[in-house]
């Protein structure tokens, strides 16, 4: 059977000195080997691993539905039979956005944990062969501490690139193209926006797994969740931060565009009104009726012109009497 279909992305028996033997799906299915302290990780969209999760695991009602669950927030819950507890991190996959982020579901009861997950998670591979080389968790509260904090490190080159990109906005907002800066702005802040609305929630959790009452976290561990959470919230900090920077940038651009806008009115306002007088004196003349004065008079013409640059000048001279221009 094919990992497709069944699911079983890795699973562990670990010896609580930092190594674990791997098991197979077959090990898995007869519930062999599955005493004491096993790691089972699985894509919970296999059929098989549905099947196995709500036929075969031993887990009540809840535990499977929130294992299964298409789309969650970030939580920890206490269950009859052991701890749920569910974290987001950045979508660091080839080709996905970030602010997709990925998701991990986790349930234990202090033995045996199960985790589930639907895209790939790129901190597993590094898990896996720290356990391989016999520098894996020793216990149930090291094997959380250590998924906690390989999920939060990687939201740190993500949130110092949104940083950077509005450090660059800030340098280009006097003289790049509106448009383009319009459309950079709203990106990273649709994108901060979309981290954030997962790493909120997130520092809820991590609060109350590390404040519970929970028999097998060690107070070490409590520490060091503590540290985790705190890594969060600054991340929620920058995040705010870059949020706000953004719309202050913004505001910025539109007041530049705002200024643009009324210098160019200002400057056809004053076209205008210089045109003003001298259109009516050309309209009022041109009428095709009788009685026009100096139809027959051959330097009428010239006499005409000099009056509209009279008139000109005058209205330049009381513009600038008035210092409005």
């Amino acid at each position: 059977m094919s990992r497709e279909t069944h699911g079983l992305i890795c699973a562990y028996r670990l010896d609580g000195k930092g190594s674990g033997a791997s098991l197979d799906w077959e090990a898995i299915q007869a519930n062999s080997d599955m005493d004491g302290f096993v790691w089972v990780h699985l894509d919970y969209k296999a059929p098989a691993a549905q099947e196995w999760l709500n036929r075969d695991s031993g887990l009540d009602e809840v535990s499977v539905a929130a294992l299964l669950a298409e789309e969650t927030r970030p939580r920890c819950i206490i269950v009859p039979d052991g701890l749920l507890l569910s974290l987001r991190g950045v979508n660091m996959n080839p080709g996905a956005d970030p602010e997709d982020m990925v998701a991990i579901r986790l349930w234990t009861d202090g033995q045996r944990i199960i985790t589930t997950r639907r895209r790939r998670l790129l901190f597993i591979p590094d898990l896996k062969t720290a356990i391989d080389a016999g520098q894996g968790p020793c216990s149930v509260s090291e094997f959380i501490v250590d998924l906690s904090a390989r999920l939060i490190e990687r939201m740190a080159d993500v949130i110092d690139d949104i940083d950077d990109a509005v450090d660059a906005l800030e340098d280009k907002v006097l003289t790049a193209e509106s448009h383009l800066l319009r459309t950079e702005i709203a990106e990273i802040r649709r994108e901060a926006i979309g981290l954030r609305r997962y790493l909120a929630p997130q520092r809820e959790a991590m609060t109350r797994l590390y404040s519970e009452r929970i028999d097998w976290l060690d107070e070490l561990s409590r520490v060091q969740l503590r540290e985790i959470a705190d890594r969060n919230t600054r991340y929620i900090e920058d995040l705010d931060s870059a949020r706000e920077r953004a719309a202050v940038t913004q505001e910025e651009l539109m007041g530049r565009l705002s200024e643009q806008m009324n210098n160019r009115m200002y400057v056809l306002s004053i076209v205008a009104a210089l045109f003003l007088p001298l259109g009516f004196l050309t309209g009022l003349l041109g009428i095709n009726v009788g009685g026009i004065p100096g139809t027959d008079y051959q330097p009428a013409f010239l006499i005409f012109v000099v009056l509209l640059v009279l008139v000109l000048a005058l209205q330049l001279w009381i513009l600038k009497w008035k210092k409005w221009m």
